[in-house]
């Protein structure tokens, strides 16, 4: 073959390539989604607000010791009761484990497989010591410029008086849903729902009742979070990571400090920390990541809809770069990261031990066995002993091709107007880690407008809810009752 030749097999392959390119970004297009119509419901905003406040001054605190004021509990059972007479009434109630409510409102169609809604009511405490840089008392309720403030607003007493509110609306226009619904309002989840959502998937496996899906927090409707789209983007999390504290345990002979040796149980520790950090699990675009970005890159520029595009031959640059972000990162791989860390006892003395705790959030797919074995392969140190904690496999990822999902989509876009769906991963620990044994898919997603601003509220300070998004949840819960389900 001539010189000749081989430019103009290589010009054409170029050729052929750009082309390729071409095509599949130009090709990457956003959904024919319909346009919908504008929800009838119209719930009175200074009722929901009055009503959601009322439920912040409940102080449903979850400690990590455990202590449960039972008043506050009890007092914001009764509460209920009282807002929300004709749920009480229609449906049935179940307490499991005194705090945790479960109500079973039956549908039209018996033979359908029943729905589970989730929302927890307990809330963090606020940090001593900082009450006084709140704008309003966290746990007084105060309606003041359009928002709703305190403890609890948006995680997760926000969720929970949307659905009871979206329930009791369709009640009050003698309806019922086509399905059966349960609605799960749980007490623990900020301690790790070991006596609440453990609880509710127990009791549906002892009465054998199926599920068709479950609905609970996760992620939100995304206003200004996701770089490079200025749309908003209703993120419906289809699965969540599971967790693992590792327990690095260095030993060395200890002494006095004036004479160290050349290495320590602290140094020992230090540098088994450092391989961690420098051989981290394995990055991947495939799978749900990949869904995320290709449902988002219609609405990037064209740069960045070429690369997902061309994931094929782009796939290790876009992991790069996405590798560099911390949320991009932790939807990629599994991640670990050093929290507690403890030595000797005085500063002149050499530690007997060393102990660094490693959390890690397991991606989907990944499990703890493999994320154990990782661990120990990297460190290699006969100096430094694993301990791992009993820990919570990734949960399985739920179907998008199905009712259920597109459900979710539709009313979305119905409520919140021209938004961007995608497939979400949640990276925390949500209820509905207890739901997947018992429901044949789980969708994390509460359908409330977060912007940057609104992400110190979350277990920070100055949390609250507008009432306009307020309204938008009760508008979403209840068009998903007055839509079909399966």
């Amino acid at each position: 073959m001539t010189l000749k030749q081989i430019f103009t097999a290589a010009l054409l392959g170029l050729s052929l390539l750009v082309a390729v390119l071409l095509y599949r970004t130009l090709t990457l297009t956003l959904p024919d989604w319909p346009v919908p119509e504008a929800s009838k419901v119209q719930p009175d905003p200074a009722q929901l607000a009055a009503n959601l406040s009322k439920a912040v001054q409940f102080k449903t605190i979850s400690f990590d010791h455990g202590v449960v004021d039972k008043a506050a509990f009890n007092g914001f059972v009764a509460f209920l009761a009282e807002t929300y007479p004709a749920l009480h009434q229609q449906a049935g109630l179940v307490r499991l484990n005194d705090y945790t409510l479960l109500y079973h409102l039956k549908g039209r169609d018996r033979s359908r497989k029943a729905v589970l809604w989730s929302a927890h009511y307990d809330v963090v405490p606020v940090i001593p010591g900082t009450e006084k840089k709140w704008r309003h008392s966290p746990f007084a309720g105060i309606i003041a410029e359009g928002y709703i403030w305190g403890r609890g607003t948006m995680d997760d007493k926000g969720s929970a008086i949307a659905m009871l509110e979206a329930v009791s609306w369709l009640l009050q226009q003698g309806q019922l849903p086509d399905h059966d619904l349960y609605l799960a309002l749980t007490h623990d989840e900020e301690i790790g729902s070991t006596k609440g959502s453990q609880a509710v998937a127990d009791w549906f496996k002892q009465q054998q009742i199926p599920l068709a899906w479950s609905l609970d927090e996760g992620s939100f409707v995304l206003d200004g979070m996701v770089p490079g789209i200025s749309q908003k983007v209703a993120s419906i999390n289809i699965a969540e990571k599971g967790y693992l504290n590792v327990e690095l345990v260095a030993s060395a002979a200890g002494g006095h400090s004036s004479m160290p040796p050349a290495e320590t149980a602290v140094t020992s520790l230090a540098q088994a920390l450092l391989k961690l950090k420098e051989h981290q699990l394995p990055a991947s675009l495939d799978g749900l990541p990949l869904q995320f970005y290709q449902r988002l890159a219609p609405a990037m520029g064209f740069t960045q809809r070429l690369l997902v595009a061309n994931n094929w031959l782009f796939g290790p640059l876009i992991e790069a770069e996405l590798a560099t972000m911390p949320a991009g990162n932790a939807m990629l791989r599994t991640t670990y990261a050093p929290t507690m860390l403890s030595g000797s006892v005085k500063s002149n003395v050499l530690p007997i031990e060393a102990r660094a705790t490693v959390n890690l959030r397991i991606h989907p797919r990944d499990t703890v066995e493999a994320v154990i074995a990782h661990l120990e392969r990297v460190i290699a140190d006969p100096r430094i002993r694993l301990v791992a904690e009993r820990g919570m496999e990734a949960s399985p990822v739920s179907a998008t091709d199905n009712a259920a999902f597109r459900l979710l989509e539709q009313v979305s876009r119905k409520v919140h107007g021209d938004v961007l769906t995608v497939p979400g991963l949640t990276l925390g620990a949500t209820d509905s880690r207890f739901y997947s044994d018992i429901a044949e898919a789980n969708y994390r997603y509460a359908p409330m407008v977060v912007t940057p601003q609104d992400l110190t509220g979350f277990h920070g300070t100055d949390e609250r809810i507008s009432q306009d998004n307020l309204v938008k949840a009760v508008q979403f819960y209840a068009e998903l009752l007055l839509a079909t389900t399966e």
